[in-house]
């Protein structure tokens, strides 16, 4: 029974893709792109497990907010614009977006990296379906809102 339970907590530890976990004492910041079990490690203690934040928190706004494409950039539903809040999210040295990203039906995705006095907005162009939108706020984490 007790080699269960042992492996059962190294499962219960396996990563997933796509996370995202930040070392709270340098501010490293990885995301798991293989899959595999054990515990992600810096500065001699456990990287913390970044949550997903799906509904807006707050007064400022850090969802993304999706358009498609105009006509005269991009013809059909290839493409969209994503932006961060329904107003401006800050973008300074202190407070501002790190990325925005794309995730799409057939398992590709797409990222565009940001610096402080950057404005978070981009154009991704893709003709498969987007099915959710990420965006990492310095201070404030992840953030997804899905599409589908």
């Amino acid at each position: 029974m007790f080699v269960v339970l042992k492996i059962s907590n190294i499962y219960n530890s396996m990563t997933q893709q796509k996370q995202i976990y930040k070392c709270e004492i340098c501010g490293n910041i990885i995301e798991v792109l293989h899959v595999g079990i054990g515990e992600l490690v810096c500065c001699n203690q456990p990287m913390k497990l970044e949550s997903v934040k799906k509904e807006e928190e707050g007064v400022e706004k850090h969802l993304p907010v999706i358009e498609d494409l105009p006509p005269n950039v991009c013809q059909g539903k290839d493409g969209l614009k994503v932006k961060v809040g329904e107003t401006q999210h800050p973008s300074n040295e202190n407070h501002y977006i790190e990325w925005i990203e794309i995730n799409t039906k057939d398992g590709k995705s797409g990222k565009r990296f940001f610096k402080p006095e950057e404005i978070p907005v981009v154009d991704f162009y893709t003709r498969v379906e987007v099915i959710s939108v990420r965006a990492y706020c310095n201070i404030h984490g992840l953030w997804e809102k899905n599409v589908i």
